[in-house]
């Protein structure tokens, strides 16, 4: 049997879990599945390894990193302080889709939280991630494995396309179960702060804290480094133009008797979408749920097809649609 060719993604057999582990532990670059996106992995430790992970993203420094542990231990040598709400929130999401942006130890270096005095951490639910953050016994920095501001990988072969010849190791651990990244939460001494909307909502938080205060446009603008990754106006963007629309049967129309080829990303079976060129359905049951799971891959379908336009259909404004719209929002930005 012939080797896998360098830079293609392998499974995640022991063997290339060990080998993910080393190269962590030896500076190297890691496409890493996580239960939200694939991750680009590197030693959080090792400041030449996260330059690494600016550098071939293509991401400006002042815009934090996630770091990824695998178990309170590791979460405990990097904060100064878990307050009960971090310990209560922790029972209850962790491992799971729930980033808490908390007071910083000395060892984590500032290149990881923009010169922040807060780190944001949380430990994944993906069962290859654990491993091989066990395995490596370092915290990973791990930001989304594609160019910087482009749509998320949920899939291998999506870090593959966008970054293979830049990684030291690809692992396959099959499709993003959730598919959006991870709710991103500020605790202070007064309040709950969410930075980012993602996998835990936001009615999730309130059931266990009260009420939390959501982070405006205002907040992220005036904070230097940013709150929280993810928060510039332009982010999650295809390169194909991408529309909003509440209604969807109407727009098509218009751009096709100007020529332009049109496609929809709509959130279940649309009862009436004319003049499409493509029509990108990604929950036809309704479920949010599974919106989310497809929805970056949806995106990436309708943007390789050679499209003028591409319009999205707005999702209710609950549950993890609150995160789907705030991607679809800064996808359709131009700045």
């Amino acid at each position: 049997m012939s080797a896998t060719p360098p830079h293609q993604p392998v499974p995640p057999t022991p063997e290339n879990i060990g080998r993910a582990a080393e190269i962590l532990r030896q500076g190297g670059l890691v496409g890493l599945p996580t239960e939200t996106v694939y991750g680009l992995a590197a030693n959080a430790l090792d400041e030449q390894a996260v330059a690494r992970v600016f550098e071939v993203k293509g991401r400006p420094k002042f815009d934090p990193l996630i770091v990824h542990v695998a178990d309170q231990t590791a979460v405990d040598a990097l904060v100064t302080n878990f307050p009960e709400a971090a310990e209560r929130l922790a029972s209850r999401f962790w491992p799971g889709p729930l980033t808490l942006v908390l007071p910083k130890s000395a060892a984590v270096p500032d290149l990881v939280t923009a010169g922040s005095p807060s780190i944001a951490i949380r430990i994944p639910r993906h069962p290859v991630a654990l491993a091989v953050l066990q395995e490596a016994g370092v915290p990973v920095a791990a930001p989304s494995a594609n160019p910087f501001g482009r749509i998320s990988p949920t899939t291998a072969e999506h870090v593959h396309e966008q970054l293979g010849g830049k990684l030291d190791l690809i692992l396959d651990g099959g499709p993003c179960v959730v598919g959006v990244e991870s709710t991103v939460l500020l605790l202070q001494e007064s309040e709950a702060v969410l930075l980012r909307p993602g996998g835990i909502s936001l009615e999730q938080l309130e059931r266990e804290l009260g009420t939390v205060r959501v982070a405006t446009a205002a907040d992220h603008q005036a904070a230097t480094p940013l709150l929280s990754p993810g928060r510039l106006p332009q982010h999650y963007a295809p390169r194909t133009p991408l529309v909003l629309a509440e209604m969807v049967e109407s727009p098509a129309s218009r751009f096709a008797a100007e020529g332009a080829r049109v496609g929809l990303l709509a959130f279940t079976t649309p009862l009436l979408a004319t003049g499409y060129a493509e029509v990108e359905v990604l929950a036809p049951t309704g479920e949010l749920r599974d919106a989310a799971a497809g929805f970056f891959a949806g995106l990436r379908r309708l943007d390789a097809l050679g499209l003028d336009l591409i319009v999205a259909q707005v999702f209710p404004e609950i549950g993890l649609g609150r995160a789907l719209n705030d991607r679809l929002r800064r996808a359709a930005s131009r700045g």
